[in-house]
C-alpha cells in the first residue's frame, strides 16, 4: 500500500486530508510538527510527503532540505500564496505547491499525478462489482470487460477515488477536461449518463442539485 506522510500543525485539515486519502486507498501518517516528521522519516520508509511550510518547531522549508536525499517526492500544502513562495517551494525541489483552502477532489488528483511521475500509484481499485485497474486502464464488472472512453475511465477513477464525497461540476469538468469553462459541463452530464448505463451506477452516482455529482457506497 502507498504511503503518505501528512504534516500539519492543523489537525481538523490534517484529519480532513487523511481520511479521504484512506477512502482512497492510501495508507497515512500523520504528525503536527516538524520535528515530529523528521522523527518519522529517520524511522520509515514513505511513498509522499504532504508538507506544511509554517510548522512548529521545524518550518517546511527547512524539512524539505532533510527530506530531499531520501528521494521521497514532496508536495507542499500551505496558506502561503504568494508567487514569490510558490517559487521558492519549486525550486527547492517540492513537485508540487497547493494552497489552502483546496478541493479534496483536486488534492488527490495532484497526489495521484506525483505518484504516477514516481512509478508508485495504487493501480487497483476495488468498488462493489467493478474492479478498475489504473495501470494499464481497464475495467471489470463481476468479471467482464467494460470498454470505456479515456474520459469515462478518468471520471470513474475520480468518483471512485472520492467516493462519498459531493464534487462540484465545474471541477471534475476542469480535472477531465483540462478546461475551467463552465458552460461546457453539459459534456460533462453527457459522459456521466453514459457511465451510469454502462456500469450499472443509476442508484449510485448521484446528481446533487445545482452542485454536481457523488458516488455512494
Amino acid at each position: 500500500m502507498i504511503k503518505i506522510l501528512v504534516v500539519e500543525d492543523e489537525r481538523a485539515i490534517s484529519d480532513l486530508i487523511r481520511m479521504n486519502l484512506e477512502d482512497a486507498g492510501y495508507a497515512c501518517t500523520c504528525v503536527y510538527d516538524g520535528m515530529a516528521a523528521a522523527d518519522q522519516i529517520e524511522t520509515q520508509t514513505f511513498d509522499l510527503v504532504l508538507l506544511d511550510i509554517m510548522l512548529p518547531k521545524v518550518n517546511g522549508y527547512e524539512l524539505l532540505e532533510y527530506i530531499k536525499p531520501t528521494g521521497t517526492p514532496v508536495i507542499f500544502l500551505t496558506a502561503k500564496a504568494g508567487l514569490d513562495d510558490r517559487v521558492k517551494g519549486l525550486n527547492l525541489g517540492a513537485e508540487d505547491y497547493i494552497v489552502k483552502p483546496f478541493e479534496i477532489v483536486e488534492l488527490i488528483a495532484r497526489v495521484q499525478v506525483v505518484l504516477r511521475r514516481f512509478h508508485k500509484d495504487v493501480t487497483k481499485l476495488v468498488y462493489g462489482d467493478l474492479v478498475i485497474n489504473t495501470d494499464n486502464r481497464t475495467v471489470l464488472r463481476d468479471g467482464v470487460p467494460v470498454e470505456l472512453t479515456p474520459k469515462e475511465f478518468m471520471l470513474l477513477e475520480i468518483f471512485v477515488r472520492n467516493k462519498n464525497i459531493t464534487l462540484f461540476r465545474d471541477k471534475i469538468y476542469e480535472l477531465v477536461w483540462e478546461n475551467d469553462s463552465y458552460g461546457d459541463t453539459r459534456t460533462l452530464d453527457l459522459h456521466v449518463q453514459r457511465l451510469r448505463k454502462k456500469l450499472g451506477l443509476t442508484d449510485k452516482l448521484r446528481t446533487i442539485y445545482k452542485v454536481g455529482y457523488r458516488l455512494e457506497d
